[in-house]
């Protein structure tokens, strides 16, 4: 178990595992396995290749694409660089890839080959991005990565870096229909290993191999390939998640550790011959970034006979939060709808509408306060200042603590909709759906879904003497927005429940679907 009192910066992650294991492997991708001696080395070579390009230190560095090897080897590279990686959730329609990297002003875009025809399409819209360089290679006219990369010197830069520097910068859903920039520092996230080793959940063994599946443009992708890196474990790296063959890269690469969404632990235990796998190795699955349900997990715990953790936190937070730690998961205790304990160090209340504690048992805003809290929203202060309030950053989830001091998730005071770990915001996609000739009005909501959670489902008015069908708004909304924030189905009303300021009640649309559950989060 590595002892992060020790580092200073992010930079130092590399270096320091490359002094004390060089030889042993950090990173297996596909048929390329990477040393952290190789590592380290790498990191240097695009810190200076950053650095000739005239990269200026804190400027944006975008990054579009799969899962791989050479995500981590950039985002190290960047921390080397002192420049801040972005990155971009290619899930997204090209005018909101173009919306993040120009918001972000990036100045850098590396690009993975299945997005090329993507940045081709949006070039002309990326006004700050001066250079454009091909992960995979490949490109008539842009520098393959390996080329560049090797072309730069490996000696260390050895930048002067601030422990309020920023290190990444990844977009959330906006609430306004355009995602916002989390700026995360070198401090957040040197707290961010410290505590969460000492909650218990972090503390990997140098030699572990671990399974880095989930997306790295998410805060809990990026966070279990850099943990990997600092414990001097084997990053197994997943170019994207595939059930079937996430149950035989645990038996193959005999994974010690992995965080999965929910969804992805339902669908491994729908594979065909699930049953008869080799989970020996397994020691432990973390999950989180949605709920999951008691049948799932444990089911879960019967297959994979390994402990489980929950992680609750916000990209606004690190990623940090709250454990529901492997003990805890047992049925007799009661728990297994509770996201756990708060991590040693942090305060996490319940509060009320006008900000003060709530007693135990009552529901209200979770706010957490905490090292690991964002530096704030990219060049947007007033929504910086509407969440973080007197140092303490408000979720927007509703919910309560137990008389043992456990943490419940009951419903959201925002509007969220959360399906297979994506956030979804209603405004973003009403926002797309208003654009159609056919539509006076709309509302999204979630309902639940047994596959993903939550499914979006979007109440339409149509205009007088105008039609249209489902399947035809579902069709034009995918052109405007991804296709994972869409309507799943469409309900067709006469007219929308608003108070009297004209907001749309969206608890009375959501009720008949969640009329009966415990919680309204599923």
């Amino acid at each position: 178990m590595f002892d992060f009192s020790d580092l200073k910066v992010l930079a130092d992650l590399t270096r320091q595992q490359a002094r004390r294991r060089p030889h042993e492997v950090a990173h297996v991708f596909e048929e390329r396995t990477t040393t952290f001696g190789e590592l380290d080395a790498r990191a240097s070579r695009i810190a200076n290749g950053l650095i000739a390009l005239g990269v200026r230190p804190q400027a944006r560095i975008g990054y579009i694409g799969m899962n791989c090897d050479r995500f981590f080897e950039t985002v190290y590279g960047c921390l080397k660089a002192n420049t801040v990686l972005v990155g971009v959730n290619w899930r997204l329609a090209p005018p909101e890839i173009a919306y993040v990297l120009s918001d972000a002003r990036a100045d850098v875009l590396f690009v993975g080959a299945e997005f090329a025809s993507v940045i081709e399409e949006i070039q002309g819209k990326l006004e700050t991005v001066r250079h454009l360089i091909a992960v995979d290679g490949g490109h008539a006219t842009w520098p393959a990565f390996e080329k560049w990369r090797d072309s730069q010197s490996d000696v260390d830069p050895m930048l002067s870096i601030a422990p309020d520097d920023d290190v990444l910068q990844l977009y959330t859903s906006g609430t306004t229909g355009h995602p916002k920039g989390v700026q995360l520092t070198n401090a957040n996230y040197i707290a961010f290993f410290d505590l969460a080793q000492k909650a218990g959940w972090a503390d990997y063994e140098a030699g572990d191999s671990n399974l880095v599946a989930m997306p790295n443009f998410h805060v809990a992708g990026v966070n279990m390939g850099l943990v990997t890196t600092g414990q001097g474990a084997r990053g197994v790296i997943m170019k994207q998640v595939e059930p079937a063959r996430v149950l035989d890269f645990i038996a193959h690469y005999r994974i010690t550790n992995m965080f999965l969404v929910p969804a992805v632990i339902q669908f491994l235990l729908q594979v065909p011959g699930a049953e008869s796998c080799d989970f020996s190795s397994l020691k432990r699955i973390f999950y989180g970034a949605s709920p999951i349900s008691e049948d799932v997990l444990l089911r879960a715990t019967r297959l994979f006979g390994c402990s489980f953790a929950q992680l609750y936190g916000l990209t606004e937070t690190a990623g940090a939060g709250t454990a529901l730690d492997g003990p805890s998961h047992d049925p007799a205790r009661g728990k297994l709808r509770s996201c756990g304990k708060p991590y040693p160090g942090f305060e996490i209340r319940v509060q009320g509408d006008d900000g003060s504690s709530l007693p135990q048992g009552a529901v209200g805003e979770i706010a957490i306060k905490s090292p690991t809290i964002m530096k704030g929203y990219w060049g947007k202060p007033e929504a910086t200042a509407a969440a973080i309030v007197d140092g303490w950053f408000l979720t927007g989830d509703a919910g309560y603590f137990d008389e043992e001091g456990y943490l419940y998730i009951h419903d959201r005071v925002k509007d969220m909709i959360v399906s297979g770990g994506e956030n979804i915001y209603p405004a973003e996609v009403e926002n797309a759906l208003m654009g159609h000739p056919a539509i006076t009005d709309a509302a999204v909501i979630g309902v639940p879904d047994e596959k993903w959670g939550e499914a979006v489902k979007a109440c339409i008015v149509l205009k007088p003497g105008a039609a249209a069908t489902a399947e035809d708004i579902v069709a034009y909304c995918k052109t405007r927005i991804a296709s994972y924030k869409c309507p799943k189905s469409v309900d067709f009303i006469a007219a929308l429940p608003r108070n009297p300021t004209g907001k749309i009640l969206r608890r009375e649309l959501r009720e008949p679907y969640w009329a009966g559950k415990g919680r309204r989060v599923n």
